[in-house]
């Protein structure tokens, strides 16, 4: 999200010039057609407003709901403190349709929630989770806090907030089964104060209760804000699997890595490059695969088709 260096958002970062070295020769096994807008936060509003860390998931009702942060331009990420929520009947309908905000930063005891950042929503056991940044006034001790959900609609924050405390500006969560444990996957540092940027993980059986932390991902880049680490989003295909984060090299750009160890990707093993800031996967009722894109001064939010290139 680069979030700490919003004049900047459009420039690139020397910061993560190593970052985008190594596995440029590998096979390209992943990558996006063309980008249409599907919605755009400035419905309504009397100023224009953006759309960034996000995530898509489909009700039970087969509804699709987004979720993301949300603000009015131009970027102000520390006080980014409500969350957007668009709903529509199928995932290329455009536009969507805008929601109320399902969630708005509670800075007060005890949530202490300095922002909303980048949620993640799945479905277990007939109960939507939500897991989301929520900030804090020491960025070296950023929490990661869970909302639950019966209806995707009405969301109560969980008692045992926070889940995960970790790293310099730990965000941007994105929780999936792997086994016969769940896994969050977020980015950090190394070090909490300064360190190279990383894809953190923890462990859980129940989704409240996290922890067994280990990396998943480091990169050459060091620093102590945002990172070309961020908006980890993981796929499987087979005996693959594939990590996507970014900005790399610059704000609308995410790499793609493979690897047969969901715990363990390497800087060499990169094999695509979407032109997204942000991007998120998803695949539709009908197995089509897509990939979204949003930002700074974007104008909203996008999709393409994602074409896989690994034979599975």
């Amino acid at each position: 999200m680069n979030r700490f260096r919003a004049i900047l958002s459009i420039m690139p970062i020397v910061l993560f010039a190593l970052s985008a070295q190594g596995g440029d020769k590998e096979m390209t096994k992943v990558a996006a057609g063309e980008f249409k807008k599907i919605y755009d936060p400035s419905v309504n509003e009397k100023e224009p407003w953006y759309i960034n860390d996000h995530c898509f998931i489909r009700g039970r009702d087969g509804i699709w709901h987004m979720f993301g942060i949300t603000r009015q331009e131009p970027a102000d990420p520390l006080n980014e403190i409500h969350l957007a929520h668009a709903t529509a009947k199928t995932l290329l309908q455009s536009p969507w349709e805008k929601q109320p905000f399902p969630l708005t930063a509670v800075r007060a005891e005890p949530w202490n929630e300095v922002h909303l950042w980048a949620p993640h929503v799945i479905e277990h056991a007939g109960l939507y989770y939500m897991f989301y940044c929520a900030g804090d006034k020491d960025h070296t001790k950023y929490k990661i806090h869970l909302a639950t959900s019966p209806d995707l609609k009405t969301w109560t924050r969980s008692p045992k907030n926070p889940m995960v405390v970790d790293g310099h500006d730990a965000r941007d969560p994105f929780v999936k089964r792997v086994g016969d444990k769940w896994v969050m996957y977020y980015t950090a540092t190394s070090d909490p104060k300064e360190g190279n940027h990383i894809v953190a993980y923890v462990t859980s059986d129940d989704l409240v209760t996290w922890g067994n932390r280990g990396v998943a991902y480091t990169d050459p880049a060091i620093g102590s804000w945002g990172g070309p680490t961020e908006s980890p989003f993981v796929v499987n295909r087979g005996d693959l699997w594939y990590l996507f984060i970014g900005p790399r090299p610059e704000y609308d750009g995410t790499d793609v890595f493979v690897s047969k160890d969901p715990f363990h990707w390497d800087i060499k093993d990169k094999v695509g490059h979407i032109p997204a800031h942000a991007a998120e996967v998803v695949q539709d009722v009908d197995g089509k695969w897509y990939v979204s894109r949003c930002g700074w001064g974007r104008g909203g939010l996008y999709l393409a088709p994602l074409e896989w290139r690994d034979g599975k």
